[in-house]
C-alpha cells in the first residue's frame, strides 16, 4: 500500500491545474489627464496616479502574488513597486510589456491626431492590424507579449498547483498592451479584438489558464479596487 506521500502526490496530479494571471494597468499620468498619446514615451505618474497605485496595491496584495513583472516604462514600474512593497517582492521588468508604439502620434493630443488624420483613430480602434504611421498594431503587440506568458508557464512548474494554486502572477503594463495580450491569450479572431473596451487607470484583467497546456479564459475585465471584493476572488 502506498504511504501518505504517494497518496498526496496522486491527489495533486488529479487536481485540475488553473493558473491565475492578473494584468494591471498603470496609474494616471498627466498625459492621460490631457488626452495626449503616450505610446512608448516614458512618462511619470501624476499625483492622482500615485494615489491610485497605492490603492490598487493595497487590494491586490491581499491576493499574495507570487511574482510581479512590469513594463520597463516608469509609469508601469512605479505602479508595480506600489504593489510589490506591500508583498515583500521585487519587481522585474520586461520590455515586451511596453505600450503600443504609436509612431508619429506619440506626444499628440487626440484632437491633434483627429485634425491631422481625420477618422484614423476610429480605424485604429476598429482594426487590430492597423498601425499609426511608423507605429505598431495591436497584433504586433500581442506577437511580442504572448511569448512572455508562455515562458512563465514553462519556468513556473508549480503555478496553479498545490496549496498556493490561486496565487496569481501579476503583469503591470498599459491599456493597449493589456488588450492585445488578452486577445492573444484567448486566441480570439483578430476581427473580434475591438470588443474590449477601454481599461481605466489601475484597473485590471484576470485570466485563468486551465490545464497543463493552458487554455486561457477571461474571468474579469476592468476590475477596480472599489469593486474588487465582488470581482476578483
Amino acid at each position: 500500500m502506498g504511504g501518505p506521500d504517494t497518496h498526496d502526490s496522486s491527489v495533486e496530479r488529479m487536481t485540475p491545474v488553473v493558473r491565475r494571471l492578473i494584468l494591471l494597468r498603470h496609474g494616471q499620468t498627466e498625459y492621460n489627464a490631457a488626452s495626449r498619446m503616450q505610446g512608448q514615451l516614458d512618462t511619470e505618474l501624476s499625483e492622482l496616479g500615485v494615489a491610485q497605485a497605492a490603492t490598487a496595491g493595497a487590494v491586490l496584495a491581499r491576493r499574495a502574488p507570487r511574482l510581479i513583472i512590469s513594463s520597463d516604462l516608469t509609469r508601469a514600474r512605479d505602479t508595480a513597486v506600489a504593489l510589490a512593497d506591500r508583498c515583500g517582492l521585487t519587481v522585474t521588468t520586461d520590455i515586451r510589456l511596453r505600450e503600443t508604439h504609436l509612431g508619429d502620434w506619440q506626444g499628440m493630443t487626440h484632437l491633434e491626431v483627429d485634425e491631422a488624420m481625420p477618422g484614423a483613430r476610429g480605424q485604429w480602434r476598429d482594426d487590430a492590424h492597423w498601425r499609426p504611421p511608423n507605429g505598431e498594431s495591436r497584433v504586433d503587440v500581442a506577437a511580442r507579449s504572448v511569448p512572455l506568458v508562455a515562458e512563465l508557464v514553462e519556468q513556473l512548474p508549480d503555478w496553479g498547483r498545490g496549496p498556493d494554486a490561486d496565487t496569481p502572477v501579476v503583469l503591470v503594463a498599459h491599456g493597449g498592451a493589456i488588450a492585445a495580450l488578452t486577445a492573444g491569450l484567448l486566441d480570439l479572431p483578430v476581427r473580434n479584438w475591438p470588443v474590449f473596451g477601454g481599461l481605466a487607470n489601475t484597473s485590471w484583467v484576470q485570466l485563468s489558464g486551465h490545464g497543463d497546456t493552458p487554455v486561457w479564459r477571461l474571468d474579469v475585465w476592468n476590475a477596480s479596487a472599489e469593486v474588487a471584493d465582488a470581482g476578483v476572488q
